[in-house]
């Protein structure tokens, strides 16, 4: 089991350095190897549904929903992952019924090719954004009643995803998709063809600026986050958002850049943010 959970702290590492950084510094040790554990079953499934073709993406994650079960329901997988995994849920049994949420709702990324409106982002964000956070957040989640706690944890990756797809612009149109709404863009006179062609300009410029700042509005209602998770997850819930809200400012400098590349927020500003916590 040790072996298990060592293998994906290794994939953490190298895939969320910083935020695997940030649990290394700010959790407990009981608590981190189930951390670690739900982000690698987190990012593993995001490849899943996001790598291939549609058909190839469909079999693939149908055949890893039905490992996921039966690892869950015998405790036991030839995967390495599954079993880290399957501990952890037996160890916090609320787990299950995120799982449960999670696997039903999740094939809403396979069919993911972009945003008519803005209730369409929000129904994305209700279906698969916000269950696959739970898989982290419901370790951190308190004892009892959450309903604050999840409702804190929904703003937070609404502001989390929305700043993600701006920063993702580059990536994303090499997909042949784009995480802003259309209705949004039109608002600015932007096109996904003049974004693939790579014409950005200032309406671009002020495209960004408008969902950052309305990521950064609901990052900052999030920051509830910290006093509303258990004791042993305040220091990380806090330093999450913080951390998102750095992002959000790097962004937000880089304006229209980002349809050249993502950007990452300054490591300097990072570790001052948990050497603080």
């Amino acid at each position: 089991m040790r072996d298990d959970y060592g293998r994906q702290r290794q994939l953490v590492r190298r895939f969320r350095r910083t935020a695997y950084l940030a649990a290394r510094l700010l959790l407990p040790r009981r608590l981190l190897p189930h951390v670690v554990a739900a982000t690698a079953v987190m990012h593993h499934g995001d490849n899943l549904l996001d790598a291939g073709p549609l058909a190839q993406r469909e079999t693939a994650w149908a055949s890893w929903e039905r490992q996921v079960r039966e690892a869950l329901r015998t405790r036991t997988s030839d995967n390495s992952l599954l079993r880290a995994f399957a501990h952890t849920v037996s160890a916090h049994p609320r787990l299950g019924d995120i799982v449960e949420t999670y696997l039903a709702t999740a094939t809403a990324e396979l069919h993911f090719a972009g945003f008519a409106t803005e209730a369409d982002f929000q129904a994305y964000v209700d279906a698969y954004s916000y269950p696959a956070f739970m898989l982290v957040a419901g370790l951190l989640a308190p004892e009892g009643d959450d309903l604050r706690y999840r409702a804190a944890c929904r703003t937070f990756i609404e502001g989390s995803q929305r700043l993600d797809f701006v920063n993702d612009l580059a990536e994303d149109l090499q997909e042949g998709r784009v995480g802003i709404p259309v209705e949004t863009m039109d608002r600015f006179g932007v096109t996904t063809d003049n974004l693939a062609a790579s014409v950005g300009g200032s309406p671009l410029q002020e495209l960004v600026t408008e969902q950052v700042t309305t990521a950064r509005t609901a990052l900052l209602a999030a920051r509830d986050l910290s006093a509303l998770a258990q004791a042993d997850g305040r220091r990380l819930a806090g330093a999450l958002v913080e951390i998102e809200l750095i992002t959000a400012q790097a962004v937000l400098a880089r304006g229209a850049g980002v349809l050249h590349g993502s950007t990452n927020p300054p490591l300097g500003r990072t570790l001052r943010v948990l050497a603080r916590r």
